[in-house]
């Protein structure tokens, strides 16, 4: 997997740069705003995945780690290629992808081309409990929940007895008031989300 690539650029069109990595040239898909920063013959460095097709390998490249989480998030939703997950960050940054999902709102995803009121509506149900609204440095701003440890927490919170929705919303704001939530142990979050849900909602021994 590459998962990086820094280079010199060697060309910038459309939403297509091509960053020489010792002395091979890259082809690098990313977004129209990434290309029109590229600057031929100034350094460039992307945080990479490569999409790797029976026909193809294709690189895809974004400025910052929340772009390309969001990305292969966006990718694994059914009906989501490559290609329509690229144009959703053409048009709408990590933050608003968050926002969009938590507030339910379709919408946002049918402005992008290709994507349809039916893939929009699958793609908010499949990032709900994936994404984290957090105003820890400023409103609006999100990041991608860890997935392995708040994945953790949810199955924790749902083996004792607490129904889904309520424990992804629980999760859901444990992990947006953690400060340095991606370095802390599956212990430390499901306490603070046990101490969030209460002792009276605690159904440990039988379900009501």
């Amino acid at each position: 997997m590459i998962s990086s690539v820094r280079g010199l650029v060697l060309s910038a069109l459309g939403s297509t740069v091509v960053v020489e990595v010792g002395g091979v040239g890259l082809a690098i898909n990313v977004t129209p705003a990434t290309a029109l920063s590229a600057r031929i013959g100034q350094e460039l460095r992307l945080h990479t995945t490569l999409v790797v097709r029976e026909d193809a390998l294709t690189l895809y490249g974004f400025d910052s780690a929340d772009e390309l989480a969001v990305f292969e998030l966006l990718t694994g939703v059914t009906g989501v290629g490559p290609k329509s997950g690229l144009g959703v960050l053409a048009v709408l940054s990590p933050d608003q992808v968050a926002r969009a999902v938590a507030d339910d709102d379709d919408a946002a995803f049918r402005k992008v081309s290709g994507i349809g009121p039916k893939t929009a509506k699958l793609i908010v149900l499949s990032l709900t409990g994936k994404l984290a609204v957090t105003a820890a440095s400023a409103p609006n701003v999100a990041r991608v929940a860890p997935s392995a440890v708040g994945e953790s927490v949810l199955a924790a919170l749902v083996g004792l007895g607490w129904s889904e929705k309520i424990a992804v919303q629980a999760v859901d704001e444990t992990l947006a008031e953690a400060g340095d939530a991606d370095k802390a142990s599956v212990a430390v979050l499901l306490r603070l989300a046990l101490g969030r849900l209460g002792p009276a909602q605690h159904t440990i021994g039988g379900r009501s």
